[in-house]
């Protein structure tokens, strides 16, 4: 007890400690400081009353305050090196922006721009005006509207659409995305009934013919783009569905989810449809901007003027608007698609998917070379498999080239969560006993930042 009660007469005070870390945290917020200092002593007091061996000497608490005080002034939000090969990764941030994207969206950041305002007239503008050109041009269709993702795209398709009126969409084409959200939920919000047609593995045409009544207001169609169900099976294709639904006056409403607008059938994948291939036989389609389309996170409206011109009007629009930053980025990506061929090399997702597996070699060989041999660690180039990701082409996978990492002393988990939890923060891929680094969605000019993280944790 009296050994106790001599450690806590010996914590050090706040205000002593405060003007000892004086020239450090100089620059830092005060409060913050003065807090974490508090938190640090509170610590070790509480330490020496369990019993706990404690350095409470002023050198100890110091450095547990500078590195906790490091910890709490970090950004929450950082930038992660993607190591998993999944290049969609939702978890991650989806599509990678462009160095020019992101030039734009600094420009439109850091100054004024003329988000709603009409530079030739002089007066307010439309913020939708900056993308609805380009997304037309690019896809045929005769309007286009842009909000803040896919899912509140389709609320506000059925909100203006068929609100108060039944919705029939094929029982296969029930899909849930991430975070639990299901297409039957977005639909009751929007305040439509769901009415659904065929079973899990088969529809057909006459099943939405004859489920047509006076109440209903749409025919729905949506891309499991996110899975594939194979073997036994049939749906209808939207050509067809079009056809019901000019044969009842009923408009064909197209979640198409993933918004392909470039070709990719000379790179082996072809069976994703591109949005222009499909607006000819859509009243209304809908689709992500930061999946195949490679830019900032968006949902896409694009079909019939007189349409998207009642979706203009609705008061939901507000609260699902984009704000100036998502439509600098956009437009920047959106401009790439005017050539298509650039676009493939231009737009880091898609160049992602077609780069050749000799790049991820050429890539896995720069960072071998880089990496510090160790008796007790063993690297080595070998072939992988990379995905797309983010609810994108699941049928589809990418020959690449990883670098695994196999330690006598410590166990794959060991590797892979001191990579992750380390500056900058690096995910990877657990394989059996070993870490694997797949080159696909590793940046060349991130391989010298990596080898450096890998150097350090072979050494300690």
């Amino acid at each position: 007890m009296e050994e106790k009660q001599a450690l806590l007469r010996a914590l050090p005070k706040v205000d002593d400690l405060l003007r000892r870390l004086a020239p450090v945290t100089a620059d830092m917020p005060g409060l913050v400081v003065k807090r974490v200092v508090q938190e640090q002593i509170d610590l070790c007091r509480q330490a020496i009353l369990d019993g706990q061996s404690s350095d409470v000497g002023v050198p100890g608490i110091t450095g547990r305050i500078i590195t906790a005080l490091g910890q709490v002034l970090q950004s929450h939000l950082r930038g992660v090196i993607n190591a998993t090969g999944v290049i969609l990764h939702t978890n991650l941030g989806r599509a990678r922006l462009s160095d020019g994207a992101m030039e734009t969206l600094t420009a439109a950041a850091t100054g004024y721009s003329n988000l709603e305002y009409d530079l030739e007239s002089g007066e307010r503008g439309s913020r939708y005006a900056h993308v609805e050109a380009l997304l037309t041009e690019i896809t045929g269709a005769e309007a286009a509207l842009v909000v803040n993702n896919n899912a509140a795209a389709v609320c506000l398709i059925l909100d203006t659409l068929a609100k108060g009126t039944e919705v029939i969409v094929s029982r296969g084409e029930l899909v849930e995305i991430g975070g639990s959200f299901r297409v039957p939920n977005i639909m009751a919000h929007s305040g439509c009934k769901l009415v659904e047609v065929g079973t899990t593995n088969k529809t057909h045409p006459a099943d939405y013919a004859k489920a047509v009544t006076d109440e209903t207001g749409a025919l729905l169609k949506v891309h499991t783009s996110n899975y594939r169900i194979v073997g036994f099976t049939q749906d209808v294709p939207l050509k067809q569905l079009w056809k019901i639904g000019q044969e009842n006056r009923l408009p064909v409403i197209y979640d198409l989810g993933s918004g392909l607008l470039a070709q990719l059938g000379d790179y082996g994948i072809s069976t994703e449809p591109t949005v222009a291939e499909c607006v000819p036989y859509a009243d209304v389609l809908s689709f992500s901007g930061d999946k195949l389309l490679g830019g900032p996170q968006a949902g896409i409206i694009v079909g019939r003027k007189a349409l998207v011109d009642r979706m203009k009007k609705n008061h939901l629009l507000r609260a699902l608007r984009i704000d100036k930053l998502t439509l600098a980025a956009l437009e920047y990506t959106l401009r790439q698609y005017l050539d298509p061929d650039s676009a493939v090399q231009s737009i880091p997702t898609l160049r992602m998917i077609t780069a050749p597996v000799s790049e991820m070699e050429a890539k896995a060989k720069m960072l071998t070379s880089l990496l510090e041999a160790r008796p007790d660690v063993h690297y080595s180039m070998m072939d992988t498999l990379s995905q797309v990701g983010g609810g994108s082409l699941p049928d589809v996978t990418l020959a690449s080239c990883a670098v695994g990492i196999l330690s006598d002393r410590l166990s794959a988990n060991t590797i892979e969560e001191r990579l992750r939890v380390g500056n900058p923060p690096v995910i990877a891929r657990v394989s059996q006993d070993s870490v694997l680094l797949d080159m696909r969605t590793v940046e060349g000019n991130e391989i010298p930042t990596l080898a450096a993280r890998l150097n350090h944790i072979s050494k300690t």
